[in-house]
C-alpha cells in the first residue's frame, strides 16, 4: 500500500495536467485499475498521440493481466463466480505476487486475497486523488512526474530474468522505436516498437526451441 502511494501521487498529477478532475481520476482507478495503463494515458495524451495509439498501447500493456488471471484461476475452483470475478478484476502486478506466494505456501483463501487487492486498490485510488488535487492547486513540472512511469518500466525490465530471448525483445523494441521516429511515425512508435520486440523474441524462441518461463512476459 505504501508503494502504491508513491506511484499514485505522480500519476494523479499527470492526470490533472492532462485536464482530468479528481473525480475522473477516482473513477478511472475504480473502473480501470492498471498502474502502467493509467500512467500511459496522460503521458501519451500530453505527447499529442492519437486516440487509436493510446487505446492500442494500453491494451497491449494490459494483456499481462490475462496471464495473471490464468495463473490464479486454479485457486478459485471452489468459490462462487461472483467472488472469483471480483478477485480477478482487482489483481495487479504487486498483489499478484503477494497472493500467489501465499497460495503456494498454503492456508490462504480467495477472500483473504481479495482483501489484499482491495486495500491495494484503495491506496492507489486515494493517492491518485491526492495527486490530482495537488496538481490542480500547485504548478508542478509534468516531466518530473512522468519520469515515474519511466522508472516503473525500468523496474519491470530489471525484474526480468536474463535470457537471450529477453535481450532480443529489448533490442528489437528499441530499434523499432528508433525506426519509427526516423520515418516520422512518432505517435505509434511505442506500440510498434513493443510489437517488434515481442515478435523478434518469439521468432528467436521458435527457431532455437527455447521455451523457458523467463523468455517473454506479454506486456512487459
Amino acid at each position: 500500500m505504501a508503494g502504491y502511494v508513491v506511484l499514485g501521487l505522480p500519476c494523479g498529477i499527470l492526470c490533472s495536467a492532462a485536464g482530468m478532475e479528481w473525480w475522473m481520476c477516482a473513477l478511472m482507478c475504480i473502473l480501470f485499475y492498471s498502474g502502467a495503463g493509467q500512467y500511459m494515458i496522460p503521458n501519451m495524451y500530453l505527447a499529442n498521440n492519437p486516440l487509436s495509439a493510446i487505446i492500442l498501447s494500453v491494451t497491449l500493456i494490459n494483456t499481462r493481466q490475462m496471464l495473471y488471471g490464468a495463473s490464479l484461476s486454479q485457486f478459485c475452483g471452489r468459490v462462487s463466480k461472483r467472488l472469483a470475478f471480483l478477485f480477478g478484476a482487482t489483481v495487479t502486478d504487486e498483489s499478484f505476487g503477494v497472493n500467489l506466494a501465499r497460495f503456494i505456501n498454503g492456508g490462504w483463501s480467495v477472500k483473504s486475497a481479495l482483501w489484499v487487492n482491495l486495500f491495494s486498490q484503495s491506496a492507489w485510488t486515494l493517492a491518485n486523488i491526492a495527486g490530482a488535487l495537488i496538481g490542480a492547486a500547485v504548478s508542478l513540472p509534468t516531466a518530473l512526474a512522468s519520469f515515474a512511469m519511466t522508472s516503473l518500466f525500468i523496474c519491470l525490465l530489471c525484474m526480468q530474468k536474463v535470457s537471450k530471448a529477453n535481450a532480443i525483445a529489448v533490442v528489437g523494441a528499441i530499434l523499432g522505436v528508433i525506426v519509427c521516429k526516423c520515418v516520422g511515425l512518432s505517435g505509434p512508435a511505442i506500440l510498434i516498437g513493443a510489437l517488434a520486440g515481442v515478435g523478434c523474441a518469439l521468432l528467436f524462441s521458435l527457431k532455437t526451441g527455447e521455451s523457458d518461463d523467463s523468455s517473454i512476459k506479454v506486456g512487459d
